[in-house]
């Protein structure tokens, strides 16, 4: 394969990773370019949303993670691009359409550090040989030194690793070559540590992944591992991946469509929780579950809290906090800074004059006294 023809199927492998894009609606969803390769739409800076090029170095991998479709031993067509192919394709790829910048991960090709050691050489040539200075967001393998480490914050704009699950119990489960205290958990910490507020490195953006639903934890077990990332570790976001197998799931027990679909709006849910953690100011403590741990699937995390705390209802228009204003069911930080900017100058008899949708307007209102 010459480097397009392996930038084409690297790139598509490149779609199990999502701790770059989040698919909560349409303007985040990743899209297919002419060529074919994947593109993704990510927050920009300045605001509204930019294109970026997302794509493995290499799909060969040695680990052995269940839930993956490119583990060690699977079959699957592999390649590999070197530093000077990813460079040369990513600064032709700007040359052909506006692009913000690139995420750029990798199979375990040998070692975690022979494999940082490719994806940080990537970057450097963008940066020193191309002069290039927008986005790099790369991705740390699990088990990197810190002196791998160090180059990858040295280059990105970003860095993501993926914690995976709720716990070493957990992961057991999933994979055998690698540990989780000393593979995951260990390296997220330096990451922390070095992206500090203060510290030198403290520009650069992090986050991490869950993959929901491959082992049997539970959403209660994720969400507090999610407040910990969030509160202890100052990461700037968490994804979530639902796990998808077309027959048998790693228990041995058969998948079905309901099934499917049912984890596929089990992620959806982590995310609506996601959002109340980091835009709401819910703490994870707070969040509302079913008898098995999980959150409910018929009703979005924020209107199942409201249901069951009916003690914190009405809350008064002209008057409440925008604190309070956001738990309120229908309302979100848009809205309430409106009713907040409105209430200054005049009384607000309903929702209809603040530009709030009918559906959402009237879910509101049931929460709330304009009196």
């Amino acid at each position: 394969m010459d480097t397009y023809e392996k930038l084409g199927l690297l790139a598509q492998d490149s779609q199990y990773d999502l701790a770059c894009a989040c698919a909560c609606s349409d303007k985040d969803r990743r899209r297919r370019g002419l060529d074919g390769r994947w593109l993704y739409p990510v927050p920009a800076a300045s605001g509204g949303y930019g294109i970026m090029l997302k794509t493995l170095m290499s799909n060969v991998c040695a680990n052995d993670c269940k839930y993956c479709p490119l583990r060690g031993g699977s079959d699957v067509r592999r390649c590999s691009l070197t530093p000077d192919e990813v460079a040369t394709a990513f600064m032709d790829q700007i040359r052909r359409r506006d692009l913000i910048g690139l995420f750029l991960s990798s199979g375990v090709a040998g070692t975690s550090d022979q494999t940082m050691e490719r994806l940080t050489a990537a970057a450097s040539i963008l940066r020193k040989r191309h002069q290039y200075r927008g986005f790099i967001h790369l991705k740390i393998i699990p088990g990197a030194s810190t002196a791998a480490i160090d180059e990858a914050l040295r280059l990105a704009s970003a860095v993501s690793l993926n914690v995976e699950t709720p716990g070493a119990r957990h992961f057991e489960k999933l994979s055998k070559s690698k540990d989780y205290l000393r593979d995951i958990i260990a390296p997220i910490k330096y990451i922390s540590e070095q992206t500090a507020r203060g510290m030198p490195r403290s520009r650069v953006r992090c986050s991490t992944q869950f993959i929901v639903g491959a082992s049997d934890e539970t959403d209660r077990e994720i969400i507090h591992y999610m407040g910990g990332i969030y509160d202890k570790l100052h990461f700037n976001r968490v994804y979530f991946s639902a796990y998808q197998s077309d027959t048998v799931n790693l228990f041995g027990e058969t998948e079905t469509v309901e099934t499917r679909h049912a984890r596929l709006t089990r992620e959806h849910r982590l995310y609506q929780a996601d959002f109340l953690l980091r835009r709401y100011g819910f703490a994870s403590a707070e969040m509302e579950y079913t008898g098995a741990g999980n959150l409910d699937l018929s009703a979005d995390p924020k209107e199942i809290w409201a249901t069951r705390h009916p003690e914190f209802f009405p809350v008064r228009v002209h008057t409440a906090d925008a604190s309070a204003l956001l738990r309120v069911p229908g309302l979100g930080p848009v809205v309430v800074e409106r009713i907040l900017q409105t209430r200054r100058h005049r009384r607000i008899p309903d929702l209809g004059g603040l530009r709030v949708a009918r559906k959402l307007a009237a879910k509101a209102g049931a929460y709330l006294d304009f009196s």
